[in-house]
């Protein structure tokens, strides 16, 4: 799982929590994407995940030859969820294909209901758009349906969960989806030439 989004709108949070929570049940390993230090691969392993972190210095975001680095270093176990927190950033990692499952788009209520529109491209190319810290909604001006209806205008296929990584709100069916795609998965096998993760 490829998790993109703005910085600050919440992906390490989620990875930890998401570790925390199913971590003993659904082996999960992460690659930390950032320009520049190892907090938030800090932050991972105090959660209790494998971590492998790159960091990309003036680049804007992870490219396939460095998530195949860091897969090597990382060694993750045979049915298992692989989770690649990009760089912070919601331009550029959309371009780029990392041999992911599914493009994860995370937006904060924080940052503005508009995001899809301003951002099409990474909105197009996501599976799952994430609507993270809905506990903070009575404290800001942001319209869910619109921004809604604005990542259906963009992508209709696209799959929506609504939560709160820091209180809990909404994570069951996040959870649940994650569990899906691992069964279906293993069901279907690796594809050619792939080492499954």
């Amino acid at each position: 799982m490829n998790l993109v989004s703005s910085p600050g709108a919440g992906k390490t949070t989620l990875l930890e929590r998401t570790i925390r929570d199913l971590g003993q049940k659904l082996p999960l390993s992460v690659i930390e994407g950032d320009q520049q230090t190892l907090n938030d691969a800090q932050r991972i392993e105090a959660a209790g995940c494998r971590v492998v972190q790159i960091n990309t210095g003036t680049a804007c975001h992870l490219d396939a030859a460095m998530v195949a680095r860091g897969l090597q270093q990382l060694d993750p176990p045979l049915h298992s969820v692989v989770m690649i927190e990009n760089v912070g950033n919601l331009v550029c990692p959309a371009l780029f294909d990392l041999g992911e499952h599914a493009k994860v788009v995370i937006v904060s209520i924080t940052e503005g209901d508009d995001k899809p529109i301003k951002y099409p491209h990474m909105f197009r190319a996501s599976t799952v758009l994430i609507l993270n810290k809905i506990d903070l909604l009575p404290y800001v001006q942001f319209d869910v349906e619109r921004c809604l209806a604005y990542a259906r205008q963009v992508n209709p296929n696209l799959r929506i969960f609504q939560l709160s990584a820091t209180r809990g709100e909404g994570l069951a069916d996040w959870y649940n989806w994650l569990r899906e795609q691992v069964r279906t998965r293993s069901l279907a096998g690796p594809v050619r030439g792939e080492r499954e993760a």
